[in-house]
């Protein structure tokens, strides 16, 4: 399952693992990457909740961004290799 996974997502995946060079990697920095990707989503989910039903559709931009931002989280934190989880933090 996770094999099919990786391959749907490697679009996202395949920059984020490429390279040869050294990278600082902590296991902390997974679960850190899945807390905060959590926040986001519960942000994304309490924006939609609270607005308003006839709200301009500029108001679903704030939701789009944290929904993005979380996904991304989710698939790097449980789908990546380390040096993934390593760039998203911008260790090298």
């Amino acid at each position: 399952m996770k094999a099919s996974l990786r391959k749907l997502f490697s679009p996202l995946l395949n920059p984020l693992e490429r390279g040869e060079e050294p990278y600082a990697y902590k296991p902390l920095s997974r679960k850190i990457l899945l807390a905060v990707s959590l926040l986001f989503a519960l942000m994304c989910s309490a924006l939609m909740l609270l607005m308003p039903a006839d709200a301009d559709k500029g108001y679903l931009i704030p939701v789009v961004v944290f929904g993005l931002v979380s996904a991304v989280g989710f698939i790097v934190g449980v789908l990546g290799n380390d040096r993934a989880v390593a760039k998203i933090w911008g260790s090298r």
